[in-house]
């Protein structure tokens, strides 16, 4: 069996950027995925963890500092891979794309709203797992956006999802006691 080359496979992932791209021309999707968006920029997650301390005390400040921690660790690499990839985002490569909303920074790779969603709702979701109806599909939506805004390949958000998975398994096995339990 023949690879495809990664000519065919940046290609393909322009390709779906582009048709999820054009899902952002309906107003009320760009409205949606915008807003998605700009909560996935850590208004989301702030509000998360001054919930889990007002609610639940102290359990609530030790998950929120763990979530805090991870976020930590999720930024420092984050920040890191962007420096080294450099990667363009795809409205800056193909003039076909647009950007809904303006960019955080310069780069695409990994994505960061992806990243941290993904790290900060399993790690919130190991502490309180009946938060998962509303993480899950945030999460989704927020790796979503990224691509459907023009900010991100698929690529970009499927990598980021992969390494926020793995920052939030180091993170849960680095904290005795806290587990994911689906």
């Amino acid at each position: 069996m023949k690879l495809p080359d990664a000519h065919r496979l940046l290609s393909g992932d322009r390709a779906w950027c582009l048709r999820a791209n054009r899902l952002g021309e309906g107003q009320g999707t760009r409205r949606y995925f915008a807003a998605v968006s700009r909560l996935g920029d850590g208004l989301f997650w702030y509000a998360l963890m001054v919930t889990l301390v007002l609610a639940d005390g102290m359990a609530g400040v030790a998950a929120s500092a763990h979530v805090a921690a991870t976020g930590v660790v999720a930024l420092l690499l984050y920040k890191a891979l962007k420096r080294w990839t450099r990667r363009p985002r795809p409205f800056a490569r193909d003039t076909r794309i647009r950007a809904w909303v303006a960019p955080l920074d310069e780069f695409s790779f990994p994505s960061g709203h992806t990243l941290h969603a993904v790290a900060f709702s399993l790690v919130a979701i190991a502490h309180y797992p009946p938060l998962a109806w509303l993480l899950v599909p945030f999460t989704a939506s927020v790796a979503a956006s990224r691509v459907v805004l023009g900010l991100h390949y698929p690529s970009d958000v499927l990598a980021a999802t992969a390494i926020g998975v793995v920052i939030a398994a180091v993170s849960l096995w680095a904290v005795p006691g806290v587990t994911l339990a689906f």
